[in-house]
């Protein structure tokens, strides 16, 4: 049986292959619609557990084995996904080759898991060849609120025409949304400092520019920077430089260790202006992500499909 027949067999419990909770079923089917996306970029994993003062932990290739998304395609297999429902991993190494087992620490069974990756690489101080802007809802903000700000966003953004970018590409997070500019080659991180850092009170960068003019155009109250407070949305472009991370295209977004209340879905910037985008985007669950995957993979940007 292939991952996909099983997958098929599951459909409507993706999440629960062997009567158990496990990620991996769900993640080693949309692997492969990411492979371009992912090419060379270390995966990491936010794991949920359940009890406990610890919330969660990150496994990520800056501290731990690396793990790329090749790796991970190959690795996923109904037989791993059957020795992961009945034993642990100390007792499974036998048959398990050292990539799977690799996987299994990044998804360990029995976990909800986040699924991330470095943004231009873990190590420090490497080149950009991707900016995101993440769109940060503080409590009081509606994701219909960030669906204005990040229209109004992609509209500024558009007007300055680039020419160091390809065309602007939009994700929803699983609870607002990420804006990419994918640059046409490699740049040293200088670029990112001049370019795109967000510094208080200075309008000296595209991304200060950029949310001062939102901030106009927008009801709802607009800062730049990573620190986030009530009723306001941050546009945020810390995440870009190397050492930093961005949740995956497809990952799932976790209210709790138990509760699985959104997922990433690609979209096309056209979708923007839909007046029911939310409410559609919300009702996604895992289930309905792997029925429709063909079609969401065919929103991903063109160079990476």
């Amino acid at each position: 049986m292939s991952l996909s027949e099983l997958a098929k067999e599951h459909i409507d419990h993706i999440m629960r292959p062997y009567g158990h909770t496990d990620v991996l079923l769900f993640y080693g089917v949309v692997a492969p619609k990411l492979r371009k996306f992912l090419d060379k970029k270390e995966i990491a994993s936010k794991v949920w557990l359940p009890s406990g003062k610890i919330k969660y932990f990150l496994k990520r290739g800056s501290k731990e084995k690396p793990l790329y998304i090749a790796e991970l395609i190959d690795s996923v297999t109904p037989e791993l996904l059957e020795v992961r429902s009945e034993k642990k991993l100390s007792d499974a190494r036998g048959p398990l080759t050292p990539e799977q087992e690799n996987v299994w620490t990044y998804f360990p069974p029995r976990k909800l898991s986040d699924f991330f990756y470095a943004t231009n690489s873990e190590r420090a101080n490497r080149p950009i060849e991707r900016i995101f802007f993440d769109i940060d809802r503080g409590e009081g903000v509606s994701a219909k609120d960030a669906q204005e700000v990040t229209k109004a966003f992609v509209e500024v953004i558009q007007d300055e025409e680039l020419s160091f970018t390809s065309p602007l590409w939009v994700c929803w997070t699983g609870a607002s949304f990420h804006v990419y500019l994918f640059l046409k080659k490699e740049m040293p991180p200088t670029f990112y400092e001049k370019h795109f850092k967000f510094t208080k009170d200075s309008m000296s960068t595209f991304t200060e520019k950029w949310v001062a003019e939102v901030g106009k155009n927008v009801a709802v109250k607009v800062k730049g920077g990573h620190e986030k407070s009530a009723n306001a949305i941050n546009i945020d472009s810390s995440q870009t430089p190397s050492g930093k991370l961005c949740r995956v295209p497809f990952s799932l977004h976790m209210k709790d260790a138990r509760t699985v209340d959104g997922v990433s879905i690609p979209l096309e910037l056209k979708m923007l202006n839909e007046p029911g985008l939310i409410s559609d985007l919300t009702s996604y669950s895992p289930e309905r992500v792997i029925k429709e995957l063909d079609e969401l993979a065919r929103r991903l940007p063109e160079k990476f499909r």
